[in-house]
């Protein structure tokens, strides 16, 4: 399957720089994913395409601050570390730059001194394993100290840290927001639990593999990274009954549908309490397990994201809603516009 068929023109004026003050005001392109016929609308209005009985499946991760700008205790030279990935008790797996000053053995300092790390082993392409030093707790100093990991495509500062976190967002982890989370807020959680739409939560941690560019021309060779999800018994038990209800199981993001797909694949379609890490690539010709919806973002030319949509609305009817999406002048990538796909895009339920 020739990576090319997943490729469109986007003008670099359409990826959005910076988020909305207000969540919900985002454009929503609603999609049928059985006939392509492609609606419009805004994203305070997803609750009339959900009814009572359906379920809303939320990423619950949080994202690490975990840009951190520090010197080496010998020299002073500036360096720049990127934390991706806890391997052991505070023995972090780290991008570096300039990665060539850092051997093992050397020390660097964050801030007023109040964190420091070891490097205690070097890896590929600027990897660096840390040993991370520090009195307290990790996470308060990150708060202090980090800066968030923003996407390499959004070029502006963010001013405000929280809006690349999701309202909703518990478990420490994410190197990168679930951004098809941002669109909500409390209220509209609110409203969706007031129409007798459930609310549930998973959580997968988003590792900066999300950005990495396929690389092979055939997409059947590519490797896709791994990330840790948790799925609890209480999810599991609920969207069982919502299945055995007629209710539909619509999932808020891509990393959300990974998961819930990773977890029915392995139980004949049904779920259960589960952990550990899934690395499923859904691409076209794939049978969906778990769920019937998805609300999402615009995603990368050529990605896995657009190839997960693929397979779930038809290739041909996702570029032409994207084609569309450029036509239409809509936002695009973390920041940007939502997309429903669903059955019955153009009608309201």
């Amino acid at each position: 399957m020739d990576l090319n068929l997943f490729d469109f023109d986007l003008p670099d004026e359409l990826i959005a720089q910076t988020p909305l003050k207000d969540r919900t005001s985002s454009r929503l392109m609603v999609l049928d994913k059985h006939t392509g016929d492609v609606t419009h609308d805004i994203f305070s209005n997803v609750t009339q395409y959900l009814k009572a009985g359906d379920c809303l499946v939320l990423n619950d991760t949080r994202v690490l601050p975990a840009r951190l700008y520090g010197q080496k205790e010998d020299t002073g030279a500036k360096i720049e570390v990127l934390l991706l990935k806890e391997q052991n008790a505070d023995e972090w797996e780290t991008l570096v730059k300039p990665a060539k000053r850092v051997k093992v053995g050397t020390k660097v300092m964050f801030g007023d001194g109040r964190l420091s790390a070891v490097c205690t082993g070097e890896l590929e392409n600027g990897g660096r394993v840390l040993k991370l030093l520090y009195e307290g707790i990790l996470y308060e100093h990150l708060d202090a100290l980090g800066e968030m990991p923003l996407p390499p495509y959004i070029k502006e500062q963010l001013e405000e840290k929280d809006r690349y976190q999701t309202v909703f967002a518990r478990h420490q982890g994410s190197a990168a927001a679930p951004t098809a989370g941002l669109h909500f807020t409390e209220e509209l959680l609110q409203e969706l639990k007031d129409k007798g739409i459930h609310v549930a939560f998973i959580t997968l941690h988003v590792g900066l593999g999300t950005f990495r560019p396929v690389a092979v021309e055939n997409i059947l060779e590519h490797d896709m990274h791994a990330e840790f999800y948790q799925l609890t018994a209480g999810t599991a038990a609920l969207l069982n009954k919502v299945k055995e209800e007629g209710g539909r199981i619509y999932t808020v993001g891509t990393t959300s549908t990974r998961t819930l797909e990773t977890v029915a694949s392995r139980h004949d379609g049904r779920f259960q309490e589960e952990s550990g890490w899934t690395d499923i690539f859904i691409y076209p010709g794939y049978e969906f397990k778990a769920i019937d919806g998805l609300i999402t973002n615009f995603h990368l030319p050529k990605s896995t994201l657009i190839m997960l949509i693929s397979a779930l609305a038809g290739r041909e009817n996702v570029l032409n809603a994207y084609r569309k999406a450029v036509e239409e002048r809509y936002r695009f990538f973390s920041f940007g516009d939502a997309m429903l796909i669903h059955e019955g895009g153009n009608t309201l339920k």
